[in-house]
């Protein structure tokens, strides 16, 4: 049986349409939810698969949840093996964090589902499952810069470092590939000073959710199923 490990911060950003496949897939998910679990009892070493998801905190901002640093322990241990790696939104800012990459507010909020535009390496990667068209769930403010030996592969208009890859075990995605779209309600919920301090209107993202979730769990399974595919199929 492979075993998974998903580091959660809040209950709602969970793995979403990723748990049924990879349950599907023979894995046996486990979750060390912040707060709860305490990190230092996870040994990386022995997970076949670590995903840490994302979260309404700064990835830089350990003064203030002094968490963040045995987390950040946690994730250059896990880089150091070479084993894979998943990070999604805070999870990502985390994983470039721990490869040396700056993490910094954006300035703005880029919250609601958009397309993102794949430069020359995400064509060749597993996000060329994505159609261009599709819309993908963003929800962040700040934003990763590319840690050295990696390669940025996709971007939007207003964040130009959407998703990175380092080799084929570790892959950090800004937007929330993961989310199911059919429970955006929980998101709406859990997040909703945050959508009116940069006055978005839920009612919008609601009816995006809507609009584009069928068409994204199809797309997002895909590139998930293809990144899977390859770290499975990576010599041991």
């Amino acid at each position: 049986m492979k075993t998974l490990v998903a580091i959660r911060h809040v209950p709602f950003e969970d793995l979403g349409i990723l748990e049924p496949l990879l349950r599907r897939r023979g894995y046996t998910i486990h979750y060390y939810d912040i707060g709860v679990h305490e990190l230092w009892t996870l040994d990386v070493d022995k997970v076949d698969l670590l995903i840490v998801l994302g979260g309404p905190i700064g990835a830089y901002d350990e003064q203030n949840y002094p968490f963040l640093n045995q987390e950040l322990d946690l994730i250059r241990q896990r880089l150091g093996t070479r084993r894979p790696l998943l990070g999604i939104c805070l999870g990502a800012q985390l994983m470039a964090r721990a490869l040396g990459a700056a993490v910094r507010p954006m300035g703005v909020k880029e919250i609601g589902f958009a397309p993102i535009s794949l430069t020359d390496a995400g064509r060749r990667s597993v996000l060329a499952a994505l159609p261009p068209d599709v819309a993908v769930l963003h929800w962040h403010g700040d934003q990763f810069d590319i840690p050295p030996g990696a390669e940025v592969l996709a971007r939007t208009g207003i964040c130009p470092h959407q998703v990175f890859a380092l080799g084929d075990h570790a892959l950090g995605l800004q937007f929330h590939l993961e989310a199911d779209a059919r429970r955006i309600e929980q998101w709406l919920v859990g997040h909703a000073a945050e959508l009116m301090n940069a006055g978005i209107d839920p009612c919008t993202l609601r009816a995006q959710a809507e609009k584009y979730g069928a068409a994204l769990k199809v797309a997002a399974e895909a590139v998930f199923n293809a990144w899977i595919d390859g770290v499975e199929g990576r010599p041991s």
